[in-house]
């Protein structure tokens, strides 16, 4: 069953055109993808493009005169070679950046209206629009950023140890205090190397580090500005502002999604859930924008993300 214009998730923003109307969906997405007018995503043409007209042409086709092709503004996105009407995936993207948890794949096939596999492959699709290529360093001079880890689920076809946390999955996440921003990545292994070499590579040298006791932050002094820990093993939480209490409540948010939300997540496709919560996270309602913006926001990321069931399964 589709969203009806009164429903209640979202009130009044669920009733807007764009999430009901097809022509009012293409044109909310063409205004956020070409601000400055229809672009040919073939060969970058702005100026010798016009929009099809007859009763045969499909909504939101246009055509290039510099190399002939007709397009849509589907083409070189997520949304390229999907038969799920325009609006329909406006909902899904409002549906997605709404919640707080995430809402799974069951949920989305029954509010919407389409298939399991449909909405399984959207919630996919949308997900890769939600990963950001940010890389900008976290922290800097006189900033403090907290480093943690969470295990989840089981790595695939492991046979070693099951020794407290060797068989799961692993997840490092940062957040800088300072920006209230978020960064997580799933680790093939704990080690002082491996998790040294994304600290680098993601925070500034000058960054005051904050951590828990973990061995593999025992070196940092050496490559950060600062080191500071709290000794959970002797019932330590706080000490002054020394405290990973942030990291951790990035945490809980996402072990309550994936327990209680999508029960389930593959080794291949957790990175695609990090992105999703570390999206929402970085642009929630406290620091950041509300759902509308949010979704927005995530219009901004469909374009070159375009997906297959060929790449997702892999």
């Amino acid at each position: 069953m589709r969203l009806g214009r009164h429903g209640q998730t979202g009130g009044e923003i669920l009733s807007r055109k764009e999430f009901h109307d097809e022509q009012a969906a293409y044109d909310y997405v063409e205004a956020r993808v070409w601000p400055h007018g229809a672009t040919c995503p073939k060969c970058g043409e702005r100026e010798r493009v016009s929009k099809m007209g007859g009763k045969s042409t499909r909504i939101g086709a246009y055509k290039c005169y510099q190399c002939r092709k007709p397009f849509t503004v589907k083409v070189g996105t997520i949304f390229e070679s999907s038969h799920v009407p325009m609006h329909i995936w406006l909902q899904a993207i409002y549906l997605m950046c709404a919640s707080k948890k995430g809402i799974s794949s069951n949920q989305l096939h029954r509010t919407l209206g389409v298939t399991l596999k449909t909405s399984w492959f959207m919630s996919h699709r949308i997900r890769e629009a939600m990963r950001s290529g940010d890389m900008e360093p976290f922290g800097g001079g006189g900033k403090s950023v907290e480093s943690d880890e969470t295990f989840i689920g089981q790595e695939p076809n492991y046979t070693g140890s099951r020794r407290v946390w060797h068989h799961k999955l692993k997840v490092l996440a940062l957040v800088d205090r300072e920006s209230g921003q978020a960064r997580s990545f799933v680790m093939d292994k704990l080690s002082q190397s491996s998790v040294t070499a994304i600290l680098k590579e993601n925070i500034d040298r000058e960054t005051r580090m904050i951590t828990d006791q973990a061995s593999w932050y025992a070196r940092l002094r050496a490559d950060f500005a600062g080191h500071e820990f709290v000794d959970h093993s002797r019932n330590e939480y706080v000490r002054g502002d020394v405290t990973t209490n942030t990291v951790e409540g990035y945490f809980s948010i996402f072990k309550r999604g994936i327990k209680g939300i999508y029960q389930h997540c593959a080794k291949r496709h957790l990175y695609r859930y990090l992105a999703e919560f570390d999206f929402r996270y970085n642009k929630r309602q406290a620091k950041g924008p509300d759902d509308k913006v949010r979704a927005d926001l995530a219009l901004q990321g469909i374009v070159g993300k375009r997906l297959t069931y060929q790449t997702i399964g892999a």
